[in-house]
């Protein structure tokens, strides 16, 4: 099927432009509940380290459990409807958590089920927003989509917090969540509004799930472009979660920090991913994305050593840290908005779910294992040794785009020249 939406600029596709603006407001939403609902675990039910582990745990569960299957239903079903159900879903879920806590009857247990819920319906936006995007926009645009996107996140996470700070303070955090639930109907309205047309998939001679589920790991593990992009992700997050494990207690035992000082040095972090952000298309026109996915990745690594030769005199250590954030912010925007144009570009309609289910499935899924094993390994070799090993980690990774063909590409290929080659 041939593209839906006519040649024109993006500044004039109402259609983006709804999705832009319900994803923005939803994103500043989320900010709300990413501080009120572990304030609302710790500060209202006085959760323990434990109990603060399985609720983390339970937010990250469902990308193992229903990430592959969440893109065969993507595959098979309008994206559109599934995008609209997930975010009223997920409204619907907060929700319930300050109804509960205006009567008295909130428990952990609640916030369990709550949070698994939520990551599942998560999951599946994830995967259909990814492969909705390209229904929507060009080809030749989809890295200044990516970038308008991820510039809105980027806005959140530095504006966000100080509104969701006002806000539990306010409200208190379980009745502040009420905010992002309102995000979600915004931004579900939008998506209502969109009127791109989405023809139904082909139902003849479809396969059984399973087979379906093996063909998006086949073309994932199979296609080199996106066996680089898949190892690159991981390994950076692996071993980034593996560093920020202990990085917290590293800044305060080691460093003598005071936290309002990390947060400060975060919040540089923050500013610097809006730059990055806006980076992002323009470095990929100059250099080409091959060349810009290996630099971005090797920048990355390169911030992460920063870190544990951050241990000497307190101004030198903050200058080092800073540095690290600053590296960090500029260069993950550039790597990520360009490795997801590239993936949505080369990947035909009909395996847009598969393979982003498959990707979220690789990347997401090692996080909770980096996590466990910085954990293990910062009580057993110490803080700076743990730090140094994440930051070694996250520099090997640009070896999945030194030995890629991914290095020598200019432009956005398309799914059609991905197959010919």
């Amino acid at each position: 099927m041939g593209r839906l939406v006519p040649q024109t600029g993006l500044g004039r596709n109402r259609d983006f432009l709804k999705l832009w603006a319900g994803q923005s407001v939803s994103l500043f939403g989320s900010q709300v509940t990413r501080l009120a609902l572990p304030l609302a675990a710790v500060l209202t039910l006085h959760a323990g380290a434990a109990q603060m582990g399985l609720l983390g745990a339970a937010l990250l569960t469902p990308y193992l459990v229903f990430g592959l299957f969440a893109g065969v239903l993507v595959d098979r079903l309008r994206r559109r409807p599934i995008l609209i159900a997930a975010d009223v879903g997920r409204a619907a879920l907060l929700a319930v958590i300050p109804v509960l806590a205006v009567t008295g009857r909130l428990r952990i247990e609640h916030l369990y089920a709550i949070g698994f819920l939520f990551g599942t319906l998560e999951v599946f936006f994830e995967v259909a927003y990814q492969s909705f995007v390209p229904r929507i926009v060009e080809r030749d645009q989809l890295t200044q989509a990516n970038s308008r996107l991820q510039l809105s996140d980027s806005a959140a996470q530095v504006a966000g917090p100080g509104l969701a700070g006002a806000l539990v303070q306010l409200l208190t955090a379980p009745v502040a969540i009420i905010v992002d639930a309102a995000s979600f109907m915004v931004s579900a309205a939008t998506l209502a509004l969109v009127r791109t047309s989405e023809a139904p998939p082909s139902s003849d001679h479809r396969p059984a799930v399973w087979a379906e589920l093996r063909e998006g790991l086949v073309l994932v593990v199979g296609q080199p472009w996106l066996r680089a992009i898949a190892g690159c992700t991981a390994t950076l997050n692996f071993f980034a979660n593996l560093l920020m494990t202990v990085y917290i207690l590293y800044a305060t035992s080691r460093l003598g920090l005071a936290p309002a000082l990390i947060g400060a040095i975060f919040a540089v972090g923050g500013a610097t991913t809006i730059l990055g952000t806006m980076l992002a298309g323009p470095a990929a026109r100059r250099l080409g994305i091959g060349r810009t996915l290996l630099g971005a990745s090797l920048l990355i690594g390169i911030a992460g050593l920063l870190i544990p030769i951050a241990g000497g005199p307190g101004p030198i250590a903050i200058a080092l840290l800073i540095g690290t954030q600053v590296l960090w912010g500029l260069s993950r925007p550039v790597f990520d908005i360009n490795q997801l144009s590239l993936r949505q570009s080369i990947t035909t309609d009909r395996f847009q779910g598969r393979v982003n289910a498959t990707m979220l499935f690789i990347v997401w899924g090692v996080i909770p294992f980096g996590s466990l094993l910085g954990g293990a390994l910062g009580s057993t070799i110490g803080l700076r040794a743990t730090i140094a090993v994440g930051a070694g980690g996250m520099l090997l990774a640009v070896l999945w785009m030194i030995f890629s063909p991914i290095r020598h590409l200019r432009t956005l290929p398309t799914a059609s020249e991905e197959a010919a080659a």
